[in-house]
């Protein structure tokens, strides 16, 4: 692609220079406050993490002792510095004085980068902006909403906003520079509106409802603003949002009402910017549009490395800084190529950026208003001055609102100035020389990339429902599976395909008219006869190499990936899982397959050797292991439980639950294909109360592997206890029972990221996990505020069926469980308060999402497990009683602790009895290996699913011990 001659960038760079005469932006002037905090930051990586903290956590530290605490926990082990560290030592021992100063100077760094909190006081100075030749575009403080009232909450904002300052411009002189383009006059307002604020339930495998809901909200708006004479730009915010932002654009600029004054940003840190760039170029050549593209580099860079590589997602943003610039030459070229579609914005504080835009556009005989630079609010003003001399339009995006609100905002700002590769922290904080700065970042040396560890184990990715080839392939799978339904299944025992006569139709939940298929049940004398198979397939399959077996293991998860959608596809139907939560299922499946086969490897054995004496330590099979699953994670969990038994060299006989059989039957087809042999692996399906309670107490049954309830898992124990006469070994019990999960929130959590958290594991398919959130004990400072919040997020979540992915939250498993969910609400109004109870289809098994607040530690509610979408709320005054309540229950199984207090997630760390504790993030969704799954008291023994040592359950150790010496001297090994 063609761009500016370098010597034409180098002498409008140089020009830019020239004309800010050495002056210093107000952020880097060390005689401020912010200038002050900018060096210190600079010149101390650890400091900087540390302090950024800290003032992210600041405006909602109420308490002075509180914030003393907290500005003790931050900071006085990262400053280096004598004279803040004499600061901080006295002003820990005046806390209010401490709290007052730290308040101050958070509102200061704010009034930096947040033009006003509302549009009343916002209006003085973008008058007095105009005044100094900068125009604006105002944007609302607030990124993602939590609920549909807080969407609406901000619509209406938007609405008071282009109102307010509509008004406001009628009276502003027009000024030629700031208010046209050389084509003719432009709006003097400039509004720029984030999607994510108005709607709470954007889910990614349903862009077409998500651009319903925001095309609803947004065309007041857009009404509003055509009326009005207001620009309105679409933000850009994090790739998964890029696609719908892109197509809802699109969508509205497409409508026969639609203003011209619409515009939307392309962020060159990515890869794909230049396809979506040409792609909405030619969009607009073919409906005779023309679009305001809004170039920038990108503001989360960090965040989309870091997910992405937690996914195990391609990364979607360039590695290295100059790609980015460099990219973003490339598109600003292609944008000033195209003026009949394009109208150009420029937004960055690169000089260099910026000159070979202007250079570029000179070269290509633009008009010099055509374009304008674009420049965030309190930065780099002697740049906009320089540019504003050279007669170019300079736009600050101007945020508005509240500093806690904001507080997202003012840290990425902090970071984006002290970044090591920030153009402005090189120009003003470490005076790079100009030629430096000037270079072409094409032959730029790359910086060191961000470091991230590399895992031992790498998940399977769970499906990325943006892609529109991903929603495909689960959308035709659906259309596949729904042909399929009302199949039969015979039991597998040994060589034979088993029909007793007795069967058991497994139904769709969400449709209970709908049969998903008719499973053979069996009996004692099935029971029998597969114990028989295992019994004399056991030494052959047990004496196998290890490597082998694990080895089909590896081929069984091929075969469970090639068939990913359709057994996805399978689960919604069965057992009422929405995509996203039938897709991890599947994944996990994978996931235990691969990991058991490689940790096998692994502890297969070890060498021991002395002078004259080897020492082999081996494990071996312990015989017959009967599996015992749920029906909540109807792959997954059999899988796991089964995978570890046959790599291990065990016989497995598959007993899923009633209301998951038929995905146990696609199951143990697939080990069998993969190389499993029928004796090593038979499906026998059958009431657990006979078939499965024989089989635990049958003497020849070596292991019983068992995830479920409580009731049962007690049992189970107890009944493995007894010896039967003829019996040759203690039968070991694999057991996972369940849980009465809390989550604590703390004084100062951020309740942006704890709200939705404790929403999907408490509420994500339909509570139904051993892991989900069943207690919610919140400290008394922000009880009021999280109940408030949580119940608004709760009335926003979508139930229905859970093959439409804008549903959210599907059906429970069957009749049985609807009766028991419901009698348990019932009872809780009997001695809690209903805060919200949420709306359900009829017809099937739906219970909304309920909550109950003010609740007794010591009632049923916060005692007994539910195993369904209801939350019980608890008071706390402070976190020595949040803990006290969080572990006064029988269950150790799943905790979480949303806090920024240093000392008290110490604290917790140590005391919060749990086998799984999650620190700022929701307590479901455990990973194989990166998260081994498990708990103590009743709701296990104590293993870990996934863990390192979880084979060792199935195994028995043995020591073979050879004396090597043969009369004086020692043979080899080989030679015994």
């Amino acid at each position: 692609m063609n761009t500016a001659p370098g010597q034409s960038i180098q002498k409008k760079g140089r020009e830019i220079f020239a004309r800010m005469k050495g002056a210093t932006p107000r952020l880097f002037s060390r005689k401020n406050l912010m200038g002050r905090v900018l060096d210190w930051s600079m010149r101390q990586e650890a400091l900087k993490i540390q302090l950024f903290r800290l003032i992210d956590v600041l405006p909602v530290l109420a308490d002075p002792r509180a914030l003393a605490e907290h500005v003790d926990d931050y900071l006085a082990h990262a400053a280096s510095s004598t004279i803040l560290r004499l600061c901080l030592a006295a002003g820990l021992k005046l806390p209010a004085l401490l709290a007052f100063a730290a308040r101050q100077g958070v509102r200061q760094m704010a009034g930096n980068f947040i033009l006003a909190p509302d549009s009343a006081a916002a209006i003085p100075k973008l008058r007095q902006m105009r005044e100094h030749f900068l125009t604006f575009t105002a944007d609302i403080l607030g990124e993602t909403v939590l609920s549909e009232k807080e969407a609406a909450q901000y619509q209406q904002r938007y609405l008071g906003l282009i109102e307010a300052l509509a008004d406001a411009s009628q009276s502003w002189p027009d000024i030629e520079q700031l208010d046209s383009d050389g084509r003719g006059s432009i709006p003097k307002v400039n509004v720029s509106v984030k999607i994510s604020a108005l709607y709470s339930q954007i889910q990614p495998a349903a862009p077409e409802d998500a651009i319903q809901h925001l095309s609803e909200r947004l065309r007041p708006i857009l009404k509003l603003a055509k009326e009005r004479g207001v620009f309105i730009n679409f933000d850009m915010e994090h790739h998964g949002l890029k696609d719908l932002t892109l197509e809802l654009f699109k969508r509205m600029l497409g409508e026969p009402d639609a203003s011209a004054h619409l515009g939307i940003a392309v962020q060159a840190y990515l890869r794909d910017a230049a396809r979506d760039l040409r792609e909405l170029i030619q969009w607009a050549s073919q409906h005779h549009r023309r679009v305001t593209v809004r170039l920038v580099k990108g503001a989360y860079w960090d965040t989309e490395t870091i997910l992405a590589r937690q996914r195990d997602w391609p990364v979607p943003v360039f590695g290295h800084k100059n790609e980015t610039d460099a990219s973003y030459e490339e598109l600003a070229s292609m944008m000033l190529e195209n003026p009949e579609t394009i109208e150009c914005a420029f937004a960055t504080h690169n000089v260099r950026s910026m000159a070979a835009c202007i250079a570029r556009a000179e070269a290509l005989s633009r008009h010099p208003r055509s374009y304008e630079i674009q420049m965030l609010y309190g930065m780099a003003e002697p740049i906009k001055q320089a540019l504003i001399q050279m007669g170019h339009r300079v736009r600050e995006y101007c945020p508005i609102g509240e500093i806690l609100p904001g507080m997202s905002y003012l840290v990425r700002r902090l970071l984006e100035n002290t970044s090591n590769e920030g153009f402005l922290r090189a120009t003003f904080g470490e005076a790079v020389p100009v030629e430096e700065l000037l270079a072409d970042p094409r032959e730029r040396q790359s910086m060191k990339s961000m470091v991230l560890p590399e895992p031992p184990f790498r998940n399977e990715p769970h499906t990325d429902f943006t892609r529109a080839e991903m929603r495909g392939r689960m959308e035709r799978a659906l259309q596949t599976v729904r042909k399929q339904l009302g199949g039969s299944y015979p039991l597998l025992i040994g060589e034979r395909e088993v029909r007793p006569g007795r069967v058991q139709s497994s139904i769709n939940p969400a449709k209970p008219s709908e049969v998903v298929g008719v499973v053979s049940q069996g009996g004692v004398k099935e029971a029998d006869a597969a114990i028989a198979e295992a019994k004399a397939a056991f030494p052959r399959w047990s004496r196998m190499d290890a490597g082998t077996r694990a080895a089909i293991l590896e081929r069984t998860a091929e075969l469970i990936r090639a068939a990913r959608f359709e057994l996805a596809a399978l689960e919604g139907f069965e057992t009422g899982k929405t995509w996203s939560e039938a897709d991890a299922d599947v994944a996990e499946a994978i996931d235990f397959c691969r990991y058991y086969a490689g940790e096998m490897r692994r502890i297969s054995s070890s060498v021991y050797e002395v002078p004259g004496e080897l020492n082999i330590h081996h494990y071996t099979a312990r015989g017959i292991a009967v599996i015992i699953a749920p029906w909540n994670f109807p792959l997954a969990i059999l899988c796991g439980m089964t995978a570890a038994a046959l790599v291990a060299g065990n016989c497995a006989i598959m007993k899923p639950s009633a209301q998951s059989a038929v995905i146990g039957a696609r199951l143990a087809r697939l080990f069998r294909e993969a190389g499993v042999p029928p004796g090593a692996i038979q499906f026998l399906s059958g009431p657990g109360s006979s078939v499965g309670a024989y089989m635990v107490e049958h003497p020849d049954v070596a292991v019983i592997a068992f995830t479920g309830s409580k009731e049962v898992g007690l049992r189970i124990w107890e009944a493995a206890g007894r010896t039967k006469p003829g019996q040759l070994q203690l039968k070991k019990v694999i057991c996972e029972m369940g849980g009465k999960n809390a989550i604590i929130v703390d004084a100062d959590a951020d309740l942006d990221e704890a709200v939705p958290a404790i929403v999907a594991s408490a509420f994500g398919y339909q509570g139904q996990k051993c892991s989900a959130a069943s207690r919610l004990i919140v400290l008394q400072p922000v009880y009021e505020r999280v109940l408030e919040r949580l119940v608004e997020a709760a009335s926003s979540l979508r139930v229905g069926p859970p093959d439409d992915p804008a549903n959210s939250v599907g059906p429970v498993i069957d009749s049985a469980a609807f009766d028991r969910i419901r009698a348990s609400i019932e009872a809780a109004k009997g001695y809690a308060r209903m805060a919200f109870s949420g709306t359900a289809p009829e017809g099937a098994y739906f219970i909304g999402p309920t909550i109950f607040c003010d609740v007794p530690a010591d009632s049923a509610l916060a005692q007994e497990e539910i195993f369904g979408p209801v939350l019980a709320v608890i008071r706390a005054r402070d976190l020595d009683e949040a803990l006290k309540i969080a572990n006064g229950t029988e269950f150790a199984l799943t905790g979480g602790f949303f806090s920024r207090s240093p000392r008290n997630i110490e604290r917790v760390k140590r005391e919060f009895e749990v086998g799984n504790l999650y620190i700022n993030r929701g307590i479901t969704g455990a990973l194989v290996a990166r998260h081994p799954f498990g708990g103590g008291r009743m709701s296990g023994g104590g293993t870990k699913a996934g863990g390192r040592d979880y084979l060792l359950n199935f195994l028995v150790p043995r020591v073979v011990t050879e004396n090597l010496m043969r009369r004086g001297f020692v043979s080899g090994p080989e030679e015994s």
